[in-house]
């Protein structure tokens, strides 16, 4: 229980009617979990107005409420206050009443198209196994030291990551390691987080369904960095171009990791294997068991994070070489008749590119590469005929299938795939809408030896059709198609 005057800290607040001396026991933002004597703010969000169940919170034991447009009728005994943002509001005051916990701990916030999760999840194993208690916030999920709960969003509501980052803190937890995504960023879910550090990993054709523009999408992923307290240090990759745009106007400490250009921090590949890495950290070399170029940048990042962190350098190298792959991130296993079924996460053109590349790069040109990938329906349509074109090109054959269609028609997105394939790659290609369909014939293509990229939702355990989400794990489904084609 707070005092409404103490949780509307810092909140740029326009008018209020009513006394804030009252005490809050909870902020809701959805109506339908409305407490006695809770406040509810008022979101305008991209498809629900929260304005139109203000009386509904009201009714439900609601005694303040935030929001940017004012009823026309006042309920007498209720507070109203009047901002112009409501969801900077409700991020502050979100803080404000779990009494700021990310002061209260070292969170540190990644950003960028891909990479987010391998490196927020491996920082949170390497802390983990360097002794201490730490707290991760991840599109796949989210950890209050060893306690687990089920990840939503790639970066939760603002009353979420203070929840969760106050549970964290009454845990005894030292570090926190954050996904932060773009949505997160522009729906101010962020906004009154105290960060130590944050870190860029790249920009690549993602979300212009939702950004109307790349230039837009860039933009709000340096408002991250602009936010930055000088206290903060701005870890940037440096052979991405946009790096340094990342780092035009942040008051934090900056720094930069490559594999490519001049760093603070660099990396050399030395041998790239299925079974692993040899790469050069600081004059140091270490072996690892993650794959590819992208997951260079990945380790070094985490090796840079835990360097400016204050861990031991060479305990880091140590750790980091006893670190396993992300769930459906490049996660791999070899059938019994000695076939490559590799899942990954990959539903960007770039991420696509990278998995492939990293695969052409370590086979020896005779084993054929089967990818069997889709797009999620209602997101970005204008990366389908590019993610068509990288497949098709790079891939001995691809197959094209459902994602998570949602609400569109399967094989519209499909034709919009195979819309981007050069003439010369038609015959590498085939469309099949049902995915496990698509699976199975990938298995039944394949012989010793080849490799068959399953892409596009790596740890997701559904797909979802015209709304209903039915049981669907591309990693168990893919064993349990190879065992019944080997028996």
């Amino acid at each position: 229980m707070k005092s409404l005057k103490d949780i509307l800290y810092k909140v740029a607040v326009n008018k209020v009617y009513g006394a804030t001396t009252i005490a809050v026991v909870d902020v809701i933002f959805d109506s339908r979990k409305t407490t006695q004597n809770s406040l509810f703010v008022a979101q305008k969000g991209v498809t629900v107005d929260g304005h139109k169940y203000i009386e509904t919170a009201i009714k439900s034991g609601a005694i303040a409420i935030v929001c940017e447009d004012l009823p026309a009728n006042l309920v007498e005994g209720v507070t109203y206050i009047q901002v112009s943002d409501s969801n900077s509001a409700l991020a502050i005051i979100a803080s404000n009443f779990y009494d700021n916990p990310s002061q209260k701990l070292k969170l540190i916030g990644i950003t960028g198209t891909n990479g987010k999760t391998t490196i927020a999840t491996l920082l949170y194993d390497l802390f983990k196994k360097s002794g201490f208690k730490v707290g991760l916030l991840s599109t796949v999920k989210i950890l209050v030291d060893e306690t687990e709960y089920a990840a939503t969003h790639t970066t939760p509501n603002s009353v979420s990551i203070n929840h969760y980052l106050n549970e964290m803190v009454h845990d005894g937890v030292d570090y926190c390691f954050m996904e932060v995504s773009s949505h997160g960023i522009h729906q101010k879910r962020t906004e009154g987080l105290h960060f130590s550090g944050g870190i860029f990993t790249n920009l690549s054709h993602d979300h212009l369904d939702y950004h109307a523009t790349f230039a837009e999408y860039r933009d709000v992923k340096k408002s991250f960095f602009d936010s930055l307290p000088k206290t903060a240090f701005a870890l940037v990759n440096e052979d991405d171009k946009n790096g340094n745009i990342m780092l035009q106007n942040t008051k934090a400490k900056k720094l930069s990791y490559a594999l490519k250009s001049m760093a603070d921090y660099k990396v050399r590949i030395l041998e790239n294997r299925f079974s692993g890495m040899l790469l050069t950290i600081d004059n140091a070399e270490v072996w690892v068991k993650l794959i590819g170029s992208f997951n260079a940048y990945n380790l070094l990042a985490i090796y840079a994070t835990a360097d400016l962190l204050g861990l031991e350098k060479m305990e880091t190298l140590l750790v980091l070489s006893e670190l396993e792959s992300v769930s459906g991130r490049f996660q791999y296993f070899i059938s019994d008749t000695g076939i490559t079924i590799i899942i990954d996460y990959a539903h960007t053109p770039d991420a696509l590119k990278n998995v492939l590349e990293t695969i052409n790069d370590i086979r020896t040109g005779n084993e054929k590469v089967i990818t069997v990938v889709g797009c999620g329906g209602d997101r970005d349509k204008t990366k389908r005929p590019k993610m068509g074109h990288i497949a098709s090109f790079l891939s001995t054959q691809a197959i094209f299938t459902s994602d998570n269609p949602r609400t569109e028609n399967p094989q519209t997105i499909i034709d919009e795939i195979e819309a981007g394939v050069s003439p010369e790659n038609y015959k590498k290609t085939l469309s099949i809408s049902a995915r496990e369909q698509a699976i199975k014939t990938a298995a039944k293509f394949a012989e010793k030896g080849d490799i068959i990229l399953i892409a596009g939702k790596g740890h997701e355990t559904y797909q979802e059709i015209n709304g209903v989400k039915s049981d669907f794990d591309d990693y168990k489904k893919a064993k349990q198609i190879l065992k019944e084609l080997n028996k």
